[in-house]
This record gives C-alpha cells, sequence and structure tokens, in this order.
C-alpha cells in the first residue's frame, strides 16, 4: 500500500526557520509565516521535513489513492522558496500574471524572494487555494 512522504509531524516551525542557512531566506521565511496566519487563520504545522503548511484536507483520487495535505504552505528551500497552491484551480492562473517575478512546477510556485512578488496577490492565491480545496474536498 502507497505510503505518502508528506505527513503533518510534531516537529517545531520556529526551530525549523531557525536552521535555515541564508538569512534573507530566514528573513523571508517569517514573513510568509506571519502572511499565511493571517490569512488562513491556522496554526503553521510542518509537514514532512521541510514544509510549514496551514490548515489540513483529506483527498481521494479516482485511483482510491488518498491522504492528507496542508491546505497552503511555503518551503524555504536553498535554491528558492516553494509555494504550496491549490494545484488544477484555473483562478489561480489568472492570479499568479499578476504575482511578479516566479516560475511554476506542478503543484508549486517557486520565488526568488518576497520583495519579487505582490503581497496583496499573495494573500488572494492564499484565499482562492483554499476555497478551491474545500470544495474539491469537503469536510464529510
Amino acid at each position: 500500500m502507497y505510503e505518502p512522504k508528506t505527513k503533518e509531524t510534531d516537529e517545531n516551525v520556529i526551530e525549523f526557520i531557525e536552521k535555515v542557512e541564508s538569512p534573507k531566506k530566514r528573513d523571508d521565511a517569517y514573513k510568509l509565516l506571519e502572511i499565511f496566519k493571517e490569512v488562513t487563520d491556522f496554526e503553521a504545522r510542518m509537514w514532512g521535513p521541510s514544509i510549514i503548511g496551514f490548515g489540513a484536507y483529506h483527498y481521494v483520487y479516482k485511483t482510491g489513492h488518498e491522504g492528507d495535505a496542508p491546505l497552503v504552505g511555503f518551503s524555504p528551500r536553498k535554491a528558492k522558496i516553494s509555494l504550496y497552491f491549490a494545484p488544477g484551480d484555473r483562478a489561480r492562473e489568472a492570479l499568479l500574471e499578476k504575482f511578479g517575478k516566479h516560475t511554476t512546477g506542478k503543484a508549486c510556485v517557486y520565488i526568488n524572494k518576497v520583495d519579487d512578488i505582490d503581497i496583496d496577490v499573495l494573500k488572494e492565491l492564499i484565499r482562492q487555494s483554499i476555497l478551491f480545496l474545500q470544495s474539491q474536498y469537503p469536510e464529510k
């Protein structure tokens, strides 16, 4: 049976941020922590060894694969900061056009630093992602 790699843990979010080597990335992680907490009203939790997640949802795919994931989150990685929003949401693409300097992957949006992005658009991306996921995976 498939076992998801990224699970919620009891690791301390602040201790994780304090271990970020780059002082600039550490500062950005604290800025993002405050923004995500303010917008989501969820406590920050560690997911796996390096993702700071907010809220959670339970997904079940048509294949039968299921698991839990944070509604939104971020990770201050060495190369770039990864932002986790709902994949598959068409509204996300329109918001990203106004977001600022970034690149995208399948499920992540990557930024170099917080100063490169529009904070108001970030807040809207967070809100939109949560609404989209809660509509796709309503709590039972």
